[in-house]
């Protein structure tokens, strides 16, 4: 390596490290115009005062729906100064009084009292205020499938789709965001009722468009000639191999800080490969924390056997969680879908069909994941 070659001490890859950030959101932003224009469709009729179409964004974690959100809201908040957008994290805010305190944060800009309200009442002060504001409110809530979980679901999304119903002149639209339509097992009757999503699919990334939106972050976050397209197409076979576009830009910015640590001006493939070992596991855990609790249990009873066969899979998950052959051959396919577990057919079996299922991932490093949960 010549004195040329070696990154001096206040030198640094990085044009600008804001955009290999997780929360960044690109002006850039392809390969999701017909999602992108289904949420404008949707929304449209509040920039014209009237309560928007409701819509349920599903796919994959990954593939940009929160980043679709927040792209359209910003949008929408640009022309319609009538309209006020709330995106609810609801792994965080996963009851519906802190589901009410997030909506009453952004339209009063203070939060509600800790102690002495309660939900209907905080939910009232919120709905009078968008009435004699005539005001339209449009609610995203990602990962809707934490309010099932803590069983909060209903309540909230039955309070906001029927609002107008105590309260004329509410104007209110719900946007869910899941992984897997099925998440929203727990939603009853009477809010399905009222809910009719418009749904909108966001599938997983191909190769070529994975590597068309890394090249964009490469482009605006390092400098020329910092990262070579050999390397690069490293990267994108990680993220092939987890599905997740969060994972690519992760792994640039890790392989950056590994090869100034170095003091190269270049990433090499092993500053990629020692960034994946370091960041595999947060995501595998990440995502693994998103199952449901019975998604939880099966992939566990999985990842402790070397491989099993179906039948003798739905044997012991049914005598641990007393779930039906179709919610356990959804949530199969699902973890397939996730890439968590391969189910494969084989030719043997009195049939002459039976599904092996095993894990993609080390038993050991998902057992991990599980505890931390």
């Amino acid at each position: 390596m010549t004195g040329n070659d070696i990154l001096l001490w206040d030198e640094t890859l990085f044009k600008d490290l804001s955009v290999l950030e997780p929360d960044y959101l690109p002006e850039y932003f392809p390969h999701r115009d017909s999602q992108l224009n289904a949420l404008r469709f949707a929304l449209k009729p509040a920039l014209r005062g009237m309560r928007p179409l409701n819509c349920l964004l599903v796919g994959p974690p990954g593939t940009g729906k929160t980043s679709a959100i927040m792209k359209t809201f910003r949008e929408v908040e640009a022309h319609a100064p009538n309209v006020v957008t709330v995106k609810v994290n609801c792994q965080i805010d996963s009851t519906r009084f802190a589901v009410m305190s997030r909506i009453y944060r952004q339209l009063f800009g203070i939060s509600p009292p800790n102690s002495g309200i309660a939900f209907r009442k905080l939910f009232e002060t919120v709905v009078n205020f968008l009435v004699s504001s005539e005001k339209v409110l449009i609610v995203a809530l990602d990962d809707l499938n934490y309010l099932c979980c803590e069983g909060h679901a209903n309540e909230v999304m039955y309070s906001l789709l029927r609002a107008h119903e105590q309260y004329p002149g509410a104007k209110i639209g719900v946007i869910g965001i899941v992984n897997d339509a099925s998440d929203l097992y727990c939603l009853d009757s009477r809010v399905n009722s009222v809910f009719l999503p418009e749904e909108i699919s966001f599938p997983r990334y191909e190769e070529g468009e994975i590597l068309d939106i890394l090249k964009d972050r490469v482009r605006y976050g390092f400098y020329p000639k910092v990262i070579s397209d050999e390397v690069l197409k490293l990267v994108v076979s990680y993220v092939e191999k987890t599905g997740d576009l969060r994972v690519g830009i992760d792994l640039l910015r890790r392989s950056g800080f590994n090869a100034e640590r170095k003091g190269r001006r270049m990433i090499l493939f092993e500053d990629v490969e020692k960034a994946y070992e370091a960041s595999k596991l947060l995501h595998l855990c990440r995502g693994i924390s998103l199952l449901s609790d019975p998604e939880k249990q099966l992939l566990e009873l999985i990842a402790k056997k070397d491989e099993i066969k179906a039948g003798e899979l739905y044997k012991s998950f049914h005598e641990l969680t007393q779930l039906g052959y179709t919610r356990f051959y959804g949530m199969v396919n699902r973890l397939q879908t996730l890439n968590y577990v391969d189910a494969d057919f084989t030719g043997k079996g009195k049939r002459g069909r039976t599904r092996i299922i095993k894990t993609k991932y080390e038993a050991e490093d998902i057992l991990n994941c599980l505890k931390k949960a």
